[in-house]
């Protein structure tokens, strides 16, 4: 095993990272910027260094420092957690080249399948099935006019790199398709340095479905179940639960098949996701994309699979065989995972930085976790996602899930920001929310503007 490790981030991940790794009996190495110099991962690391200043680009993005912090330390692998440089093949390419372990997939593997348009290459290839679209890059909005035409309305365009919700843009006729693509562009060359789009028909209404892959060195790969992802804000993840209720028995051998032919067909290694879009009334599955890092919301998988995937990363970039057989995972109950995030749901979720003057996290009960890295007197920077915690709950059955977690947030309470908390609750006790009704569309088309009437 190795004998230390480099976080390559900040925050609750990095925590989270450091608590594996620390049960593994391998030491750590935090990295920080001047901005997170009292953030708890700083501290409960064996080892600290600065990466830099405030600025992601000039700290958790900057290569070159991260990998001399790794090369002065005597750190054998980094974990880069997700965001940052976790999907970011340039930089996984440099910790071979320096003999660093990634703790990932390859670097050749990340270019096949982090880019949108390889990656539905690949899919077609292997026998995944996937929504109709652009074969290649697209450059130019009369390219983009004419692929739409040949597709059909309404239409999805995408960054062809990158993630989080960055560079997507639904389209539903020709008269918003050309501002649309150019704002989309913009957006993707701002945030990825890469303009290329693609396009593809829009499956609406749809729930967002995304499967827990494993694989190994040796060629085993394993899936641990789906997680529901729909419930969404601006393409943005706000409440993932697993199993899905819109899923039955023989629609989820289905699925989690064609995710492990999908990861099998790259020889995958290490953690990843494969997300597909699911339209109901059909009962079809279209991939979507590929995460090649461990997700936000692996907790809820977790929980109902009792499989530690932080440290299956870590082992298996040490070179070990997966600890689990796919015969050997089974499932059990439901988990569902809250974002707790310091903005103001009642002014547009704007981002709410500040010094944490009293913290209470919730606690007590079987199947309650909290994945945070703040603390009483913390003050939030200003500088990165306001992402502050995870509450994850798991039952007996989903209704049991439903109430532990309404338990959990109304003990919740941070004092001296203001948080999504209460925004949280008020969609976790919905009645479409609680009977499962709900897909994509909900929380912008039906929830928000309930929410935003109240005073």
């Amino acid at each position: 095993m190795f004998n230390k490790i480099l976080i390559a981030n900040r925050g609750e991940i990095a925590v989270r990272i450091i608590r594996a790794a620390r049960e593994l009996g391998v030491g750590t190495v935090a990295i920080y910027s001047n901005a997170d110099r009292d953030a708890l991962h700083v501290h409960l690391a064996d080892e600290a260094i600065c990466v830099g200043p405030a600025r992601s680009t000039e700290s958790y993005l900057n290569m070159n420092n991260i990998l001399s912090a790794a090369v002065a330390t005597g750190a054998q692998a980094i974990h880069p957690g997700f965001g940052f440089l976790s999907e970011n093949s340039k930089f996984a390419r440099l910790c071979e080249e320096m003999n660093i372990k990634f703790i990932g997939p390859s670097a050749k593997v990340m270019d096949m399948m982090g880019d949108k348009i390889n990656a539905r290459a690949e899919m077609i290839k292997a026998g995944v099935p996937v929504t109709p679209g652009s074969e290649g890059e697209v450059h130019t909005t009369d390219e983009a006019v004419k692929i739409a035409e040949e597709i059909g309305y309404p239409i999805m365009l995408k960054a062809s790199a990158g993630g989080g919700g960055k560079g997507i843009r639904k389209v539903n006729n020709v008269e918003e398709l050309v501002p649309a693509f150019e704002a989309a562009q913009a957006e993707a060359q701002a945030a990825f340095g890469n303009g290329a789009m693609f396009i593809e028909r829009m499956i609406f209404p749809a729930r967002h479905i995304e499967v827990q892959i494993l694989g190994d060195s040796q060629g085993n790969v394993i899936h641990l179940g789906e997680r529901d992802c729909s419930l969404q804000r601006n393409n943005q993840k706000v409440l993932e639960e697993s199993p899905s209720v819109a899923i039955g028995h023989t629609l989820r051998q289905e699925i989690t098949a064609a995710a492990v032919k999908a990861a099998q067909h790259v020889s995958y290694e290490n953690a990843g996701t494969i997300e597909f879009l699911l339209d109901e009334s059909s009962g079809k599955f279209y991939f979507m994309e590929m995460n090649t890092r461990v997700q936000v919301e692996h907790p809820v998988t977790e929980f109902v699979s009792g499989v530690d995937i932080v440290k299956e990363q870590i082992r298996v970039a040490n070179g070990n065989e997966l600890s689990v057989k796919q015969e050997d995972v089974t499932f059990s109950g439901h988990a569902i995972e809250c974002r707790i995030n310091a903005e103001n749901p009642k002014f547009n979720f704007a981002p709410s930085p500040g010094k944490i003057t009293n913290l209470f996290l919730p606690s007590g009960g079987v199947g309650l976790r909290v994945d945070s890295a703040m603390y009483s007197g913390y003050s939030i920077p200003p500088y990165y996602d306001s992402m502050i915690a995870k509450v994850i709950v798991h039952g007996e059955n989903r209704f049991e899930a439903l109430m532990k977690m309404q338990r959990a947030l109304l003990e919740f309470d941070v004092e001296g920001v203001i948080t999504n908390v209460d925004f949280q609750l008020e969609l976790i006790s919905d009645p479409h929310v609680v009977a499962g009704d709900y897909d994509t569309s909900f929380l912008g088309n039906v929830f928000l503007p309930e929410y935003q009437k109240e005073d």
